[in-house]
């Protein structure tokens, strides 16, 4: 048979589908986005303020880089023929091993794609610590500066919207162009994006920060999807959830980086180190495998029979009617998940996603806000939420090992039900707790960490229960949907033009949340140490959902 360019190893292509055009692309944004940094840093004696200040030749030059980069970036990575992949797809079915052991392969997995979930949580979480900086800088109306006009909200407003755009368009994309390709694409967004901490208007500040969301949007669905994919089922749920919920960690990191950064650099700096990260991220690209499937349906067999023999997984052809049943699963659009035997984990898991969008963009983001509102300073605010984060930490390892030991179900519920419950317990004391340091930093250790879990066990949980054909469709929704309550919540704030108080945001996150819990008794299917194909057959075959008796 004749070589052809399928055929090619994915080494001397460096797994890219051009590689030369994507490394041009990737070195042209780059440098458009280290000519931003000359107007940054000679503004250090305004205090790098750049209100006011109109784009720099270089600035503009940048911009153009990145333009023209990104669209060399996209053409480096975008597969040729995609429908003609997507069909071949649907006749191949790839598992892993379910007494497959860790090896060294998988652990070098697991500590990529930990860096990519803390790179990508960085982005959403920073805006909690960028507010009150870029509210005071271009006098925005917020508990700082009650005077303003315009509501501080329009910047987490716009950058959470993109979150949920980039978390369905990513989803999307996974099932169309391969994982690989679609996170170091995130990476690649991370990397020009961080032009926002540079952006002297305004309203460049809100675009940019909408593009940004999109990109940190995308990563996570994609990331849970790859380790569902390759990590053995014993050891795979408790796995996501401790990488899922090192949500809590980025919160750590960005906390400490804004109490030590932010005073000396301004709020821009949390925005410029995206630049850095990203590139971090494009760089460990090499230890990001394919997916076997994704490389069967192109015809490297051997890539594919190497990754499989790496992560413990075999491939098999399915029989003509079940390739008929992937192939129109596999044609749907997102409502496919609303629909017949998929409606009922939709439910519970699009519930419960609003209730966390509610708690993360409407509790946790204005937490150092309204701590400046109760008397504390900007520092004080940000040790205060460290702290709690810091001590909420071993919460997260405590939900991986009840997911992998306990159960999927019964942790989501249980999770889920004591931060609903304690968030209660803010709507109680109200701003009495600006008096007793102590019950305020142990109140918010289990939202801090419980956010965390729950993101972590929502995204890891959809990756687990949908069908492969969908599964990065069903964690794109999932991911969306714990960044669509933070717009409603956003939205509600722009349109009060106020930042609502600790106890308000507590009660709103705390009644979706409850709801979720007797909804994941109904139709949540337990998937401990279950292969993704059972777990599939069991929620495709329910009449009305998944029995509540696992």
């Amino acid at each position: 048979m004749a070589n052809t360019r399928e055929d090619e190893p994915d080494k001397v292509r460096g797994g890219f589908e051009h590689p030369l055009v994507f490394w041009v692309g990737a070195l042209a944004c780059t440098t458009g986005v280290l000519l931003h940094l000359p107007m940054y840093f000679g503004a250090k004696d305004m205090g790098y303020h750049l209100r006011g200040m109109k784009p720099d030749a270089p600035m503009i030059t940048g911009m153009a880089l990145i333009a023209t980069g990104l669209l060399a970036v996209v053409y480096g990575l975008v597969p040729r023929d995609p429908g003609r992949i997507r069909r071949s797809a649907a006749w191949v079915r790839v598992s892993t091993l379910d007494d497959a052991p860790i090896n060294a392969q998988h652990v070098v997995l697991l500590i990529v794609m930990t860096l990519a979930v803390t790179i990508d949580v960085m982005k959403p979480t920073a805006l909690a610590f960028v507010a009150p900086g870029f509210a005071q800088e271009y006098g925005l109306k917020s508990p700082g500066n009650p005077h303003g006009h315009i509501p501080v909200s329009w910047l987490p407003l716009t950058g959470i919207t993109g979150t949920v755009i980039g978390s369905w368009l990513w989803g999307w994309l996974g099932d169309r162009m391969g994982r690989r390709a679609s996170i170091i694409l995130a990476g690649m967004l991370f990397v020009t994006t961080s032009i926002c901490g540079a952006m002297p208007g305004f309203k460049w500040n809100l675009l940019m920060c909408l593009l940004m969301g999109i990109g940190a949007g995308g990563m996570l669905p994609i990331t849970f999807t790859l380790i569902a994919e390759t990590i053995p089922a014993r050891h795979r749920g408790w796995l996501m959830v401790l990488i899922g919920g090192d949500i809590a960690g980025a919160y750590l990191i960005t906390s400490w980086l804004a109490a030590g950064l932010t005073p000396t650099y301004s709020w821009r700096i949390l925005w410029l180190i995206g630049l850095p990260s990203g590139l971090l991220l494009v760089a460990l690209n090499r230890w990001i495998p394919e997916s076997p499937r994704f490389l069967l349906a192109r015809g490297r067999h051997r890539e594919a029979e190497a990754v499989m023999r790496r992560y413990g997984a075999v491939a098999e052809q399915v029989d003509p009617a079940e390739y008929e049943a992937r192939a129109t699963l596999e044609r749907g659009s997102y409502l496919t998940l609303f629909r017949g035997p998929l409606l009922g984990p939709t439910a519970a898991i699009t519930v419960l996603g609003i209730g966390v969008g509610l708690m993360t963009y409407g509790f946790q983001l204005w937490v150092p806000t309204n701590l400046q509102h109760l008397g504390y300073s900007a520092v004080q605010s940000d040790y205060v939420v460290r702290n709690a984060a810091l001590i909420g930490l071993p919460i997260t390892v405590l939900c991986a090992w009840l997911y992998g030991v306990w159960g999927s179900r019964r942790t989501i519920v249980t999770v889920t039900a004591v931060t609903g419950a304690t968030l209660l317990g803010f709507l109680v004391e109200g701003n009495a707790l600006a008096q007793h340091h102590t019950l305020l930093s142990l109140l918010l250790v289990v939202p801090l960490a419980g956010v965390s879990s729950v993101v972590a066990v929502v995204a890891g949980y959809a990756a687990e229960v949908y069908p492969t054909l969908v599964r990065s469709r069903g964690t794109g929704l999932a991911a969306g949907m714990t960044k669509a309550g933070g717009v409603l919540i956003l939205a509600f704030t722009v349109a009060a033009a106020s930042v609502p108080s600790i106890g308000a945001t507590a009660v709103m996150g705390a009644v979706p949340l409850l709801l979720a819990a007797l909804l994941f008794l109904r139709f949540g299917p337990e998937t401990k140490a279950r292969g993704l194909e059972d777990i599939s057959v069991e929620v495709m075959e329910a009449p009305t959902g998944p029995r509540a008796d696992g």
